[in-house]
């Protein structure tokens, strides 16, 4: 049965999401938190675990979590949730969208969507930030004061990633690496 509800969760999360793997992680996270499957802290580090390896986030992440509920089995059916029915729809959907891509009302949309999935993955990066911070426990005040070092690094990144055309699995390893030699 949890592997039967581990599957549609996922799947309902692909369904509901627009824009792909990163845009999905906002609902994701709504909705693996309001299963008390995990907590905010486990899911920044099942993204950050995610970005670190090469592939799409989405399936990585919904791995991390079936495998915390359930082991192997519990990682087959939330990766399985979030790539099966959508795959199954996008071949479903290609299909039909190579005849209607010119049309004004699907551009019409398309033009409004494109601005919703920065808004979802803003949110996300907002609220990863509380639990990175821990400012729902702090307040914000307090978290970003006492963690300055976190800001640093996470400033540095974002200007690396944007004056330069570094890796950013390279940038994961070296934080990663700092962090074992700094925060051990």
């Amino acid at each position: 049965m949890l592997m039967w509800k581990i599957f549609f969760l996922f799947a309902r999360v692909a369904f509901f999401s627009w824009g792909g793997g990163p845009a999905s992680l906002a609902l994701m996270q709504r909705e693996v938190l309001g299963a008390g499957w995990v907590s905010a802290n486990e899911f920044a580090d099942a993204v950050a675990l995610g970005n670190a390896l090469p592939g799409p986030i989405a399936p990585q992440v919904s791995g991390f979590i079936g495998y915390k509920l359930a082991g192997l089995p519990g990682a087959v059916a939330a990766v399985a949730g979030t790539v099966l029915p959508t795959t199954i729809l996008m071949l479903i959907m290609v299909a039909y969208f190579m005849g209607v891509k010119d049309s004004p009302a699907v551009k019409s949309m398309l033009q409004a969507v494109r601005p919703v999935v920065v808004g979802l993955l803003l949110w996300t990066a907002y609220d990863m930030a509380a639990a990175v911070f821990s400012a729902k426990q702090l307040g914000w005040t307090a978290a970003l004061v006492g963690g300055w070092d976190k800001i640093l690094i996470a400033l540095v990144v974002f200007a690396l990633l944007l004056a330069t055309r570094i890796n950013p699995a390279l940038i994961v390893l070296g934080a990663a690496v700092f962090g074992f030699f700094v925060y051990r």
